[in-house]
């Protein structure tokens, strides 16, 4: 079982992952759990203040050091000794390796959400093993990201899916997701891919890598570059690439447009 403890101002927005959906049915068996600490339970003036204005000024507040540090010191004595993890636009980038890294190695986590405009670096140094960033683009706190790598961390756990490969995802195969489709086969004029209702299983396993291909190659051209270095592309797929890559440029050279590079 994979244990998360949060650190957050914010606990009832953990009900997301520990309420609904995939990752409720995974914690009811038992694969994954979590804990929500509230720093402001560590102070005791009347406000229970855990930030103040920062030195040298500027805008905004910033989470204190102390109380953090004492409320991961509590998660420490009650049992979780895992990563220390927060977020931060500085951050590595939180990609499918790191998750699966993290399902492999069946370890707990700390997870430390900042607020306001950000985290007094003392306890960032002290305390905290790894931060992460999600992208490129700023959000109110450390609780949105937390709750993406739980859910991304969840989803692998085995079990936790289904009738499901999670190898199978996108990210997860270093392509892009082929499109699905489902009833009824006719929709407002537009059908299902015939191949799809032919029962030719080869077939259909080569129209869904083909799509995945091009996607990728439309949206992600870097992804098909990963994929080729490391070998995973067969020579039925890099026949399909250079397909790919051959028609979208023709179908980007009438507008002026720029046609990916795969």
């Amino acid at each position: 079982m994979i244990r998360f403890d949060a650190v957050t101002l914010f606990p009832e927005m953990f009900s997301a992952v520990s309420e609904c959906g995939i990752t409720a049915r995974a914690r009811k068996r038992g694969l994954w759990d979590i804990g929500l600490w509230n720093p402001r339970d560590e102070v005791h003036d009347p406000h229970r203040t855990v930030d103040d204005r920062p030195f040298g000024g500027g805008p905004g507040m910033v989470l204190m050091a102390e109380p953090l540090a004492r409320t991961v010191d509590r998660i420490r004595r009650a049992g979780n000794r895992g990563r220390v993890i927060s977020f931060a636009p500085s951050g590595k980038k939180l990609e499918d390796r790191d998750i699966a890294e993290i399902v492999e190695r069946d370890e707990p986590l700390v997870l430390v959400c900042g607020r306001y405009e950000g985290i007094d670096e003392r306890f960032l140094e002290d305390y905290v093993d790894t931060q992460y960033c999600i992208g490129d683009f700023v959000l109110s706190g450390g609780e949105l990201p937390a709750l993406c790598l739980i859910d991304a961390v969840v989803r692998r756990i085995p079990g936790a899916i289904r009738d499901l490969s999670t190898s199978d995802e996108s990210f997860a195969t270093g392509l892009l997701d082929y499109p699905h489709y489902t009833r009824p086969e006719a929709w407002r004029g537009k059908k299902v891919p015939d191949v799809l209702l032919s029962g030719d299983h080869a077939a259909v396993d080569r129209w869904n890598r083909d799509r995945a291909l091009e996607a990728t190659c439309k949206f992600r051209p870097d992804l098909v570059k990963i994929a080729r270095s490391c070998g995973s592309l067969s020579k039925a797929d890099e026949k399909s690439v250079r397909e790919i890559v051959r028609r979208l440029k023709e179908e980007a050279s009438p507008s002026g447009a720029r046609a990916p590079e795969a």
